[in-house]
């Protein structure tokens, strides 16, 4: 794994309500300078910030603002900076793990390409992204960006739940999850399988069995279904073993569990398991071309609104 991790982190602009800047944080930023940080004192990162403007007039008006524009462009790059800075300090990261251009501030017609330009230009390993304000506490909501960055972004993706409380220590358990979108040894489980190796934690290797997502059950329906259960049981265990031994063969000396987590909806099921506040959980992405993206699924989207922990998406190849 390249060392040190290059990390973006996605700022929100804080706007008051005169559409000036404020110069308040808002929970969303919070979150993802904590979730910075507890990367910080897991591993040896290299962080930027970017705060992004979504332009309210066509790229042609530019020309005519003239110095305007660009007294604009640099007022409000300072503002800005100055809130990064304060949120690397606040949340613990040493000023020796900040890129030496530590924010940017870009503006364009869509914040996912503006992310995704960034990204590539800082040769990024992870974009760190911040849960929509409405989403329940200790839960993940997509905004309409981290939707489609979900959907086409090239670069992993970095989650982090709506006011999670994260360990000190920083990361002290890589968690892989398996889907129906998966496969047995996956992109997604070597990069956690790297990770875990890389930073000497455990790894936990695990699939979910929600109860009661379909249709209600009739006593026929139930006795099919309880046969269906023991047979994806059995399987699913297979499965996790042969995954388990594919990782020991590339990391001896890696410490590998592997678990199932069976509940009511994927609420249930995911909250069957025990996290803790170490836990990172990783997850893989579906194949949908020949390029290199990340691109989740229905079920790999209702893990993520469900982690109570961060979690990270690698893009299929």
């Amino acid at each position: 794994m390249k060392q040190p991790l290059r990390v973006l982190i996605s700022c929100r602009s804080e706007e008051n309500s005169n559409g000036k800047p404020s110069g308040k944080r808002s929970e969303q930023n919070d979150a993802v300078f904590e979730f910075a940080a507890w990367l910080a004192r897991t591993s040896d990162i290299n962080v930027r910030g970017i705060t992004t403007f979504i332009r309210p007039w066509p790229s042609a008006s530019i020309s005519k603002l003239g110095g305007k524009y660009h007294k604009w462009l640099k007022n409000l790059d300072s503002h800005y900076r100055n809130i990064t800075l304060k949120g690397l300090k606040e949340s613990g990261v040493e000023k020796s793990q900040w890129d030496d251009k530590v924010s940017v501030f870009v503006d364009g017609p869509s914040e996912s390409t503006l992310l995704t330009h960034a990204a590539k230009e800082f040769d990024a390993d992870l974009i760190l992204l911040g849960s929509d304000a409405a989403a329940p506490k200790g839960r993940f909501l997509a905004s309409s960006t981290a939707d489609a960055l979900l959907h086409s972004s090239p670069v992993p993706l970095g989650l982090v739940p709506r006011g999670v409380k994260l360990s000190k220590k920083g990361v002290t358990r890589v968690n892989y999850a398996f889907t129906n979108e998966s496969d047995d040894f996956d992109q997604g489980l070597r990069y956690a399988a790297e990770l875990a190796s890389t930073w000497n934690v455990p790894l936990r290797i695990l699939s979910f069995s929600p109860e009661g997502i379909t249709s209600a059950p009739t006593s026929r329906s139930l006795d099919i279904s309880t046969k269906l259960s023991s047979e994806w049981r059995e399987l699913t265990l297979a499965m996790l073993d042969r995954a388990r031994d594919g990782v020991l063969k590339d990391h001896p000396d890696l410490s590998v569990s592997s678990e199932i987590g069976s509940g009511w909806g994927w609420n249930g099921a995911i909250d069957a398991l025990k996290w803790k506040k170490g836990d990172l959980l990783c997850l893989g992405s579906h194949p949908t071309d020949a390029l290199s993206r990340v691109f989740v699924g229905s079920e790999t989207m209702e893990i993520i609104r469900n982690s109570p922990v961060p979690t990270i998406i690698y893009p299929s190849l």
